[in-house]
């Protein structure tokens, strides 16, 4: 017989759910309390009070930015954001050689591409100043990667950033051709800070176990978007926004969401991994999107009365609300941005809460590794 001294393995609920893996100073979600934080800050009030640069400084350095800081910080987000001309034209190349009909799965190319470029080196070889640098760089090229492919997919050239409009103002910019409002502004900023970092949700965690091996800070970001790319997660918001055009009626919403769940379809845009209340997200956005107005809007509040009054008698005592993506797609959509463009524009933002996790678990220097437990075919006991 072959015996072993390795301890017990500890057999886990699936998919993780409920299970500690790591510490974080980055930010929690209180599923049961329908609450999140991003550092000791209510992340929804973040995202009525403060710029989206303000916020990437507090999940990336720890701490909003001080009246002295704000505008070498904004300096230095503007800087990063200009992609280099013979840069910029390399990466084109790249993407124009592997130009899909999804701009996720070419900035994952143009991703790589770029780290190659630029000479990243391995997170375990780098001191924290420079981790800090490259981490602000990759996540500033992102907005320009993503709009760039989406140009060079419908035959156009890519616009060049905007820095001076601000983080989102230059994506705007850049993905519409015309000057956004401030209003426009105002209400993509409240979900791109929404959306930079949510526990660890499937990317975040993702990235974390690529970055606990030591490799390079693109690797672990192109391993985030892989994971992004999936419907069960960051694909949701236009699957959401499909099915309010299906009910395209409010007084359909009831027939629709019954007829959802008689053929064993997930009501998308309803219910979450993590909360069991309401989705704080969602309530801002639905205020968002009450305030930009429009009958894509007037829809999706009426629709969502009705949808959950089926599934509260469908599913008792397992109440399913309006998720993030029920309003992010309204939201969006009222500022311009293509069906298509919703998840890469969610990637703008989580990209930043993904290369705050990358640095914070490089310096743990220890690689996640877990077990299995063998489900296959009788295996012979030697012995």
């Amino acid at each position: 017989m072959i015996s072993s001294t390795a301890p017990e393995p500890i057999v886990t609920p699936p998919g993780l759910a409920g299970v500690v893996v790591a510490d974080t100073a980055i930010g929690d979600v209180r599923g049961e309390e329908g609450f999140f934080h991003y550092r000791q800050y209510d992340a929804t009030e973040l995202a009525r009070e403060h710029t989206f640069e303000d916020v990437w400084h507090l999940v990336l350095r720890g701490a909003l930015p001080a009246a002295e800081q704000r505008e070498s910080w904004r300096r230095e987000v503007a800087e990063s954001l200009q992609v280099p001309a013979e840069l910029a034209e390399r990466l084109v190349t790249v993407m124009g050689a592997s130009a899909s009909d999804d701009p996720l799965l070419t900035l994952r190319t143009a991703l790589s591409a770029y780290g190659a470029l630029t000479a990243d080196r391995p997170l375990w070889d780098s001191d924290e100043q420079t981790k800090q640098v490259r981490a602000v760089r990759s996540a500033a090229v992102v907005p320009w990667l993503v709009t760039a492919a989406h140009s060079l997919a419908g035959g156009r050239e890519p616009r060049a950033p905007r820095p001076e409009l601000g983080y989102v103002g230059s994506y705007l910019a850049m993905l519409t051709g015309r000057e956004p409002s401030a209003r426009e502004v105002e209400a993509l900023s409240r979900y791109l800070v929404l959306t930079i970092d949510h526990g660890f949700n499937n990317s975040t965690f993702t990235a974390r176990t690529v970055a606990s091996t030591g490799t390079d800070l693109t690797s672990c970001l192109v391993a985030g978007v892989g994971a992004l790319a999936g419907p069960l997660h960051g694909g949701a918001p236009s699957r959401a926004l499909d099915a309010l055009d299906e009910i395209a009626l409010a007084d359909r919403a009831e027939a629709w969401a019954r007829g959802q769940l008689a053929e064993g379809h997930r009501v998308m845009g309803f219910g979450h991994a993590v909360y069991r209340r309401l989705d704080p997200r969602s309530e801002l956005l639905k205020e968002t999107a009450i305030g930009l107005g429009g009958p894509t809007a007037e829809l999706a509040v009426a629709a969502e009365a009705e949808v959950i009054k089926v599934l509260d008698e469908a599913k008792p005592g397992r109440p399913l609300r309006a998720n993030v993506e029920y309003y992010a797609g309204v939201v969006m959509e009222a500022c311009g941005v293509p069906r298509e463009m919703f998840t890469p524009t969610f990637a703008c933002s989580r990209v930043v809460g993904w290369t705050a996790h990358v640095l914070e678990q490089s310096r743990d220097r220890k690689i996640i590794r877990p077990s299995s437990r063998y489900v296959g075919p009788p295996v012979p006991v030697s012995g």
